[in-house]
């Protein structure tokens, strides 16, 4: 084993020296697939009488859609539009196929076709809920499939634009499902009127930006995938005709197709029709990326946007990639972050208690010097009235002079007399 390339991603490229085994691998799939068989389910939108049964069973060469007089009689025919399927179980060079074809009896047959397209888009829904639903049990080993994978919308031939209810029906489904616009019966337009009602209808398609179903090429693909791929895209949307019987050329050469008074057009005649590029594209070589598509983008939008209007949120860190240094740097991160946050109010908590000691001590000082003021001016009142004690005493203490006793002698005299 030899490297063929240096570390890209972490990825080694290696050469092997010798046969191994695992380039078996496909053809495993291969005979598992084979084994257990496939399963399509098509669904076809149109006018009663433009062709859809027909088309159906020329495409597979089979008695899909019973004939008409074969068809249970109905005491009265349905009012609106009515959804039914039917399955068969057909074969193929050993390959075995579980086909549903899913019809639309009365789309577009009303005089008001007002929301016409609204069961056929119930159905498709309630197709992917039954899906989702499966998925959500506990025990899935058994999960039945029958999901639309691709709708065959017929255009009437009117050689104008599209009609309303062609561009209505398609902007509501086509988020839905894989459309495919076919225009029926193109055997009643002339070449030149096909070319240029094939542009309107792409205009129309382009203007209301509706999706619909295109091979794509990528890097894996040979020349001539991208060379078919390329083609069919050039023939979009179908020009067809369909045809059970069979009739025979001017040379005595059966072929399907059908006599008219000018000749012969003949179903798998490319020059004629593009019967060949619409089987070529939806059973020979995109069958599996219908399939695909419907699973993993139709029916996935489908999914997220209803369980997300159900509530469901999805914790995108759960799908991360682990990286133990990158884990340990956010948690690093995280406990820095942490450790701030704790100082910041540690520090809050602090500077609020020291304010609150400033104003209780500062509240404390104006007390005490209150009452030291009011002390302090007791203290020299009561010094006041000592100093008067003290005077009165030293003068009642002190020993009388002549002269005072005289003094008073007279006074006290003077005071018996007055009264006379």
């Amino acid at each position: 084993m030899k490297s063929t390339a240096g570390n890209t991603g972490g990825i080694q490229k290696k050469k092997m020296n010798g046969y191994v085994g695992f380039s078996n691998y496909p053809n495993q799939v291969h005979r598992r697939s084979v084994k257990r068989g496939f399963n399509f389910t098509l669904m076809v939108v149109g006018e009663s009488g433009i062709g859809k049964s027909t088309l159906i069973n020329t495409l597979f060469d089979s008695k899909i859609f019973p004939d008409r007089e074969e068809m249970p009689p109905s005491a009265e025919p349905a009012k609106g539009v009515d959804v039914t399927s039917m399955s068969a179980d057909i074969q193929e060079n050993g390959v075995k196929l579980r086909l549903t074809v899913v019809d639309t009896p009365g789309f577009g047959d009303s005089i008001n076709n007002e929301d016409a397209w609204q069961p056929i888009l119930e159905n498709i829904e309630s197709r992917f809920d039954a899906y989702l639903a499966q998925e959500n049990r506990v025990n899935r080993s058994k999960i039945s499939d029958n999901r639309i994978d691709a709708v065959i919308y017929f255009i009437k031939p009117t050689g104008h634009c599209l009609r309303v209810i062609d561009i209505e029906f398609m902007k509501r489904l086509h988020t839905k499902v894989n459309l495919i616009p076919i225009i029926a019966k193109a055997d009643t337009l002339t070449a030149s009127e096909l070319e240029l009602f094939k542009a309107k209808i792409l205009a129309d398609i382009n203007y209301h930006g509706i999706q619909i179903f295109k091979p794509v090429s990528d890097e894996f693909d040979d020349p001539e995938t991208v060379a078919d791929n390329r083609e069919i895209l050039s023939k979009i949307p179908f020009a067809v005709i369909g045809s059970e019987k069979h009739v025979e050329r001017p040379d005595g050469t059966p072929v399907r197709g059908r006599r008219y008074p000018w000749g012969i057009i003949e179903v798998e005649n490319e020059e004629h029709n593009d019967f060949i590029k619409l089987r070529q594209m939806l059973l020979r070589s995109h069958m599996e990326e219908l399939k695909d598509t419907t699973d993993m983008v139709l029916y996935e939008n489908y999914r997220t946007q209803k369980l997300l209007s159900m509530g469901h949120v999805q914790d995108n860190n759960v799908f991360r990639e682990f990286n133990p240094l990158v884990q340990m740097e956010e948690e690093k991160r995280a406990h820095d972050g942490k450790m701030q946050k704790m100082e910041t109010e540690m520090s809050g908590v602090f500077q609020q208690k020291v304010n609150e000691k400033e104003a209780k001590l500062k509240q404390s000082e104006e007390e005490l010097y209150a009452r030291h003021k009011e002390m302090k001016s007791v203290l020299e009142k009561q010094r006041s009235e000592l100093e008067e004690k003290k005077k009165r005493a030293e003068v009642s203490a002190r020993p009388v002079t002549p002269m005072e006793q005289q003094h008073t002698t007279k006074g006290k005299k003077k005071n018996i007399f007055s009264g006379f």
